[in-house]
């Protein structure tokens, strides 16, 4: 009877702590959609670069690519997401707020298994910027045939 009682004051005691976990991941996500959402807490981004053509590749390889910003206001930068237009990238924003004057990097994959010819991709961001929170970033690659297919 000691150890069913001992293992119950574990399993509850578990149980709390996770609840406190997803809670405060709740309450980050819930802070970073009011700072991309309230117009008091926009500021003014400078994209280095948002479009590239990055030439040609072979079938199968997975090209990195980045854009590189500026935080031009005088509020945080909050990258709220970044979507790609398809599975065959995927995009690592920052995880945490650029600073005013500070410059920043959204990062991406893309994976050229399957997509021979030219292609464009876009990826979608949305943050707490003005005059728009959305901003789209693209690249253009050709992808060759692998020989041998």
């Amino acid at each position: 009877m000691k150890m069913v009682k001992s293992l119950l004051v574990i399993v509850v005691a578990i149980a709390i702590m996770s609840s406190c976990k997803n809670n405060y991941a709740n309450n980050a996500s819930a802070d970073k959609q009011a700072s991309v959402n309230d117009s008091a807490n926009f500021t003014t981004v400078e994209w280095l670069d948002s479009a590239k053509d990055l030439g040609t590749i072979i079938e199968g390889q997975k090209l990195e690519v980045s854009f590189k910003f500026r935080n031009t206001g005088d509020k945080p930068l909050v990258i709220q997401s970044v979507a790609p237009s398809c599975g065959c990238t995927v995009a690592d924003p920052p995880k945490e707020p650029i600073a005013p004057g500070k410059e920043g990097e959204i990062k991406g994959v893309f994976d050229s298994n399957v997509r021979i010819g030219p292609n464009h991709k876009t990826l979608t961001v949305t943050a707490n910027t003005k005059p728009s929170q959305q901003r789209f970033l693209t690249f253009n690659v050709v992808v060759n045939k692998k020989e041998g297919k």
